[in-house]
C-alpha cells in the first residue's frame, strides 16, 4: 500500500497519520533506517499521545501492508502489469517489470481512492503540512533500528512536493514513476507506458476494494 491507501482512514489523528506514513518515508530518506512494529510496540501506550499515535501508525502500517500483500487481487493484479509491462519495454533481465507491476498496483489504489473524495487528499495533506516535523523525527528515532537525521526535512518536503495529486494523470505518473526507478537504481521508463496506463487504472478501479482491509472497504463505500 501507499501513503494515501494507509492515511485515507486516520484523518482525525495527524500523528497517527505520520505514523503509517513513516515506513514509507523511510524507505526514501535511508533505507537502513527500519520502523518495525516491535520496536514500536513498547511506545503504544504511551502517556505522552503524540508518541503513542505515532507508535499505533507504525503497526497499522504494517498490518495493512501484510494483509495488501496477501490478497488475490494484488496477486493478479501485479502479476497483470508485469506481463503487460514485459511487452512494451525492451528486453530486460532485470526486475524492473515485476518492481513495477507491484508499485503501479499500489499508486493506482491511491488514486482511485482519492477520485472517490477528492476533498479527503485535500485535508490529508493539510494535516501532514500541520505536523511538528521535529518532535515527529523525535519520536520516530525511539522506535528505529537506528536514528534518521533526515526525516524531519523529508516531511517537510513530502508536504511541499504534493506529488499525490500527480496519479491522476498518466504523464504526470510517469515522471513520478522514473523518480522511483531512478532512487532503486533502475533505467527510466520510456514514454510508451503510458499508453497502458488507462488499462491500469481500469483493473485497480473494478477490484479497489478487494485491495483493503474489508472494514476499511465498507467505510470508504459509505
Amino acid at each position: 500500500m501507499n501513503y494515501f491507501s494507509h492515511g485515507h482512514q486516520c484523518l482525525d489523528d495527524p500523528y497517527f497519520l505520520a505514523g503509517v506514513s513513516v515506513p514509507d518515508w523511510l524507505s526514501v530518506v535511508d533505507r537502513k533506517v527500519r520502523a518495525r512494529s516491535a520496536q514500536a510496540r513498547p511506545f503504544q501506550q504511551s502517556v505522552d499521545s503524540q508518541e503513542a499515535s505515532v507508535a499505533g501508525g507504525i503497526i497499522q502500517h504494517h498490518l495493512e501492508d501484510d494483509w495488501f500483500h496477501r490478497t488475490r487481487a494484488f496477486s493478479e493484479l501485479s502479476w497483470q502489469f508485469t506481463i503487460s509491462i514485459r511487452d512494451i519495454l525492451p528486453p530486460d533481465d532485470g526486475f524492473r517489470p515485476s518492481f513495477l507491476g507491484h508499485i503501479l498496483v499500489e499508486l493506482l489504489l491511491d488514486d482511485a481512492l482519492i477520485q472517490r473524495n477528492p476533498s479527503k487528499l485535500d485535508e490529508y495533506y493539510r494535516m501532514v503540512e500541520g505536523l511538528d516535523v521535529g518532535r515527529v523525527a523525535e519520536l520516530v528515532n525511539r522506535m528505529t533500528n537506528k536514528p534518521s537525521d533526515r526525516l524531519a526535512e523529508f516531511i517537510g518536503l513530502f508536504s511541499k512536493e504534493r506529488f499525490l495529486y500527480d496519479y491522476a494523470e498518466n504523464a504526470k505518473l510517469l515522471v513520478r514513476l522514473n523518480q522511483v526507478m531512478r532512487r532503486v537504481r533502475l533505467p527510466s521508463l520510456p514514454e510508451s507506458v503510458v499508453d497502458f496506463f488507462p488499462d491500469a487504472r481500469e483493473a485497480v478501479q473494478a477490484r479497489w476494494t478487494e485491495l483493503l482491509d474489508p472494514n476499511d472497504a465498507v467505510k470508504e463505500k459509505e
